[in-house]
């Protein structure tokens, strides 16, 4: 199997008359090499299921039918999801084992294929809607190492108690444990992005409740976070129907109203919603 460079990745996008668009994220990762760490460090074996969002013109699809007894890849823009099959045939001889489907991530709920590991390289306006999507929404997917801007990662792997916590660290570790897993230069993206990207990688858990716990548990997120220089017993005045009955709640169950969101971990906004 022969991967994709520079040279060709602007072939196919000149093949396909493709101007990068920067509304849809497309920023295409030209160094093979770096595919090829993605998928080692995403310790994709023979047996898994790839799930892929935002293939573009192939690069890592290509590393992972390399390793992975099948690829599920999900591209938005039409041109390049037809492209992308004829791509695998002309450098694969694996090419049977990539599907592709030429949807938006968050409107795919459900797979013909219960897929096990995620690696994508996420289009950056939306790459934590998607993220927490599939954690939600495909329960098989039991690890996964997706790349990001900088500063995306840094709010998902992020701990308690740290100016990067928020809403997307606590509600990702509801289903996993999420880590960073290391930087990648710019200059391996064609065109080059104007932000740094990071890898982060994860690993999932035992479920935290069920459904309607963690809906409880979302609301209650959102509005700690909501005015995050503010109390827990302030934030979540409206659910409790003041401060001084949200302060009282908080301290049945063990957590100190004038403490802030960012102090507490997802065990704790559990603990609160119970």
């Amino acid at each position: 199997m022969t991967l994709l460079g520079a040279a060709e990745i602007r072939e196919l996008a000149a093949l396909l008359d493709l101007k990068p668009s920067k509304s849809l994220g497309q920023n295409f990762v030209i160094d093979a090499n770096v595919c090829r760490k993605i998928v080692r460090v995403a310790d994709v074996k023979s047996d898994d299921v790839a799930l892929e969002i935002g293939p573009g013109l192939g690069s890592l699809t290509l590393a992972l039918l390399e390793e992975a007894a099948s690829v599920v890849a999900i591209e938005i823009d039409q041109r390049l999801a037809t492209q992308l099959p004829i791509t695998a045939a002309n450098h694969s001889d694996r090419a049977s084992m990539l599907t592709v489907i030429n949807s938006d991530a968050l409107a795919i709920r459900t797979l013909d294929v219960a897929p096990t590991v995620l690696v994508a390289n996420l289009p950056y306006n939306v790459s934590v809607p998607v993220f927490l999507h599939l954690l939600e929404f495909f329960p098989t997917l039991r690890t996964g190492v997706v790349m990001v801007q900088a500063e995306v990662a840094d709010r998902l792997a992020a701990k308690p108690n740290s100016k990067e916590y928020g809403i997307p660290s606590v509600k990702a570790a509801w289903w996993a444990d999420v880590s960073s897993a290391g930087s990648v230069s710019r200059s391996i993206f064609w065109p080059a992005p104007n932000v740094d990207s990071k890898l982060v990688g994860f690993t999932r858990h035992a479920p935290l409740g069920d459904e309607v716990l963690r809906k409880k548990v979302f609301t209650i997120i959102d509005l700690a976070f909501a005015q995050r220089r503010k109390m827990l017993r302030s934030t979540l005045s409206s659910l409790y129907g003041s401060s001084a009955a949200a302060e009282a709640h908080l301290a049945s169950v063990g957590v100190d109203g004038t403490l802030r969101g960012e102090a507490l971990t997802i065990e704790d906004f559990c603990k609160i919603a119970k």
